[in-house]
């Protein structure tokens, strides 16, 4: 595979709307609600590549994989919104069913099975006629959810404390409530890290800080969410944050002074 060391157009010939990216795919949501996906195959995270023909594409070779083709699901379902984690997709429809697919070997997905997915499921146990889901997030084992209340979930693989539940904490297969922090707008996953960031212009952080990306001004590692600080936070509002493998960056902006 060739390195585009340019931009180059993306073959689509419906208007798009959003892209999602993870460790080594893309998903496109368009206008008219269709889904297309792009990249990488081989753990399901294109949702529309059966596994033996993941790794090369098969006989339509590597175009079945690099193009971006739509992602085909049972009945009509109108897409509205698409989140990825590393090697996985959650889509979330008009009707506010949430679909996922690829890697699910620590029930990052929220499927009942540890098997990887290669087409969308619906993932009932994100269904609650009281929750609306607004944001997700994945790392390379876990997932983060939050909802239209600012509550933040998790689930999947617990170790280095990424899940934020306390020490001793284990491997979640639904939606757990993560709490400690005042309601939030926004979510980020790294590798083995979960950002939130508050609505009230505040950042939490809890997972792996071997690297300082944490925040915290220390390498340990954090198992329940704690509020990052320091100077260059102060009278700072954070209004996004996206955590990479080793690496954290926030987006501030100052407070008005009274």
């Amino acid at each position: 595979m060739k390195t585009c060391t340019l931009p180059i157009k993306v073959p689509m010939t419906e208007a798009v709307v959003k892209i999602a990216s993870g460790n080594d795919h893309l998903v496109l949501v368009t206008l008219e609600g269709n889904l297309y996906s792009s990249g990488t195959a081989e753990q399901g995270q294109l949702g529309r590549v059966p596994e033996r023909f993941s790794d090369r594409g098969g006989r339509k070779g590597l175009g079945r994989l690099l193009v971006p083709q739509i992602v085909k699901v049972k009945g009509k379902v109108h897409f509205v919104d698409t989140f990825c984690g590393a090697y996985l997709t959650f889509a979330v429809s008009k009707d506010g069913y949430v679909y996922g697919f690829g890697l699910s070997n620590y029930h990052q997905l929220g499927t009942k099975s540890t098997k990887m997915c290669f087409e969308p499921v619906k993932l009932t146990c994100f269904k609650n006629s009281t929750t609306s889901w607004v944001d997700f997030s994945g790392g390379q084992h876990h997932s983060l959810c939050l909802d239209a209340e600012g509550q933040v979930y998790c689930l999947g693989r617990a170790e280095y404390g990424r899940l934020g539940l306390g020490e001793g904490a284990e491997e979640k297969s639904e939606p757990t409530p993560v709490t400690g922090m005042e309601p939030v707008c926004g979510l980020s996953c790294g590798a083995s890290v979960s950002i939130a960031v508050t609505r009230e212009g505040s950042v939490y952080a809890w997972g792996m800080g071997t690297n300082l990306q944490l925040g915290t001004g220390g390498e340990e590692d954090e198992w329940s969410p704690v509020k990052m600080t320091g100077k260059q936070l102060e009278n700072r509002a954070v209004l996004m944050a996206s955590s990479g493998g080793q690496h954290t960056v926030l987006l501030v902006k100052d407070k008005q002074e009274s």
